[in-house]
């Protein structure tokens, strides 16, 4: 196996995610994240179509804000780089996913909603709740953290929610 794959599965595998067993093709996606971090400064999703502007792309940087739904419904994200348990014991075969982002970035465009004070009036908290939008992780800190301890990606990645 190669070094990155093998580096890329125990960073993974120590967060509770299974990586593709296709050691070639996880590489050959990793090698295009690495061309994207050149070409944009972000390793965006290396099977979606990037902006090139960092905060339009944020959902989309890997792992993206897709990816837990994906393995829940289909055994696998959308590019296939992370998979299930299920699907590395062929148990469950690899299936096309829908991309479900441009439906959720247009949602979102004209979704109007109240705001979260609105919502949590009678909560009182010292400083703000932050959300992992990749793997939900929640804390109440005055920022958020530089990394999640949960699944690792970096504060950017992390939304105010309170």
């Amino acid at each position: 196996m190669g070094q990155a794959y093998d580096n890329f599965k125990k960073e993974a595998e120590s967060s509770g995610y299974n990586v593709n067993a296709d050691v070639e093709f996880v590489e050959m996606l990793l090698e295009n994240i690495d061309v994207n971090i050149e070409r944009y400064g972000y390793g965006a999703c290396p099977c979606r179509l990037a902006s090139g502007e960092k905060e339009k792309d944020l959902d989309l940087i890997c792992p993206c804000d897709y990816r837990d739904e994906d393995l829940d419904n289909y055994g696998a994200c959308f590019c296939a780089l992370y998979v299930t348990q299920d699907v590395l014991d062929g148990k469950k075969k690899l299936t096309s996913i829908p991309d479900r982002r441009l439906k959720e970035l247009e949602l979102k465009k004209n979704k109007k909603t109240q705001s979260n004070e609105d919502n949590v009036s009678s909560l009182n908290f010292e400083f703000p709740v932050w959300r992992c939008k990749v793997c939900g992780y929640l804390c109440s800190r005055p920022k958020p953290p530089n990394k999640c301890p949960i699944c690792k990606v970096d504060a950017e990645r992390f939304e105010q929610i309170l």
